[in-house]
């Protein structure tokens, strides 16, 4: 169910809670504009998707597209349950939009892990839960809001995955902003001033263009790097708010260094040496 699945055990950290911090990365919906803009077949994709950039940047000055037409190509994950983290990429080609999403929801489905991310509740879900609905995805534990035929239903109404408030899902940058956008940061800058590694080699406005060019391994590798970059801040935030202690998570962070230099893939060798770890 997963792609270039790695797991790790650690003697050292065993967190009650699942933890799943997450990340994707998307495309044009190329299909979905055709069809909304009754686009001739003889233009090519990129010529579709330049067409809905002009007419975006006309309307609002950047080439940003509306959620609903960005397609979901890659989401990356890492799981912590007990001693184990696992590390994983759900991508086409192999899998379809629709496969890709569901497979996520039937792990929150499996897991009832707190789900943490970087901005997910300003993009990632929004994203996931408009392709979803299109694809017609199903995920009711996600969507429990306390009327589930869970045993511990009730639970979710108060703290559940859909409220900005509750943490079953915590956005870290949101939280940290105290949910003023004006305060919010880059998990590039935050992770690089925190000693961690930050963005490699990519970002998200030239997924679209190493798409184009073929190169899905390489999107995969960068979203699995911004998922462990999520992960190593969570880390510093738990620490913070006295979740782990200094030992706790002094252990945690060479466990993670450790693993990472054991699997001898590149993306990893070349994450492990941008981590200065001040």
């Amino acid at each position: 169910l997963e792609f270039r699945r790695v797991l790790f055990r650690s003697p050292r950290l065993s967190p009650m809670v699942p933890v799943l911090v997450f990340d994707i990365e998307t495309i044009p919906d190329v299909p979905g504009l055709r069809r909304l803009h009754d686009l001739s077949p003889e233009l090519s994709d990129a010529e579709v998707a330049e067409l809905a950039f002009q007419q975006r940047r006309a309307q609002n000055g950047t080439d940003f597209l509306p959620h609903h037409l960005q397609r979901v190509a890659v989401i990356s994950c890492a799981l912590r349950a007990g001693k184990d983290l696992r590390v994983w990429s759900l991508a086409e080609p192999e899998q379809s939009e629709a496969e890709i999403i569901q497979r996520f929801f039937d792990g929150i489905e499996k897991f009832t892990p707190q789900v943490v991310s970087w901005n997910g509740g300003g993009f990632d879900l929004p994203v996931l839960h408009y392709r979803g609905l299109i694809h017609g995805v199903v995920a009711p534990r996600y969507w429990d809001l306390g009327d589930g035929d869970y045993a511990d239903s009730r639970d979710f109404k108060w703290n559940n995955y859909i409220s900005r408030y509750h943490t079953r899902h915590l956005d870290l940058m949101d939280l940290l902003a105290m949910y003023q956008p004006r305060a919010n940061a880059p998990l590039d800058d935050m992770a690089r001033l925190c000693g961690f590694p930050g963005k490699l080699g990519m970002d998200g406005s030239k997924v679209w263009e190493a798409w184009q060019n073929g190169e899905i391994a390489g999107i995969r590798d960068y979203c699995e790097t911004d998922v462990m970059n999520t992960y190593l801040v969570s880390l510093r935030f738990r620490l913070m708010r006295g979740e782990l202690s200094r030992a706790e998570y002094d252990a945690e962070i060479s466990f993670v260094r450790s693993e990472l230099a054991r699997l001898g893939k590149p993306h990893w060798h070349e994450f492990l040496a941008a981590w200065t770890g001040v």
